[in-house]
């Protein structure tokens, strides 16, 4: 994930999550499996956090917060690109006006518009798929399952 362009402490606390039996973990629970400070904890939570991947809820009669790796994390992180993307395309068909369409440099852009274009319907194609798959899956071991 490391290598992906995730933070090393983000990347660390969220294999920690993944790998975990419930997908969940307290602050104490990742400083301690980790070896890393709750401030370095607190620092790469927050990033998961914005990026959608970890949620944060409370133990019932407890004041410790527990992160916990979101349900279809990947879906959910994935479709939210989507939102990056169109804003990016967004800011680069500006880019194709400002530089002017048939100029080197406005073609260059024009061609990175068509390229997310693209990469958003194909994007969204590849999630309904998933979903289709999770479907199925589920409902032929719900029918094994009888």
């Amino acid at each position: 994930m490391t290598e992906a362009g995730m933070q090393r402490t983000a990347s660390r606390v969220f294999a920690a999550l993944l790998s975990s039996d419930d997908a969940s973990m307290t602050s104490a629970e990742l400083s301690e499996k980790l070896r890393i400070s709750p401030a370095a904890v607190s620092g790469a939570v927050r990033y998961l956090t914005q990026v959608s991947m970890v949620g944060r809820e409370r133990d019932p009669g407890s004041r410790r917060d527990r992160y916990r790796l979101h349900n279809q994390g990947w879906y959910v992180t994935i479709t939210q690109r989507d939102s990056v993307l169109s804003r990016w395309e967004h800011t680069l068909r500006e880019g194709v006006e400002t530089l002017g369409p048939d100029t080197p440099a406005g073609e260059r852009v024009a061609e990175t518009v068509e390229f997310f274009e693209f990469l958003q319907q194909e994007l969204l194609a590849l999630m309904d798929r998933w979903k289709d798959h999770q479907e199925t899956k589920r409902a032929a071991q719900a029918g094994g399952a009888g």
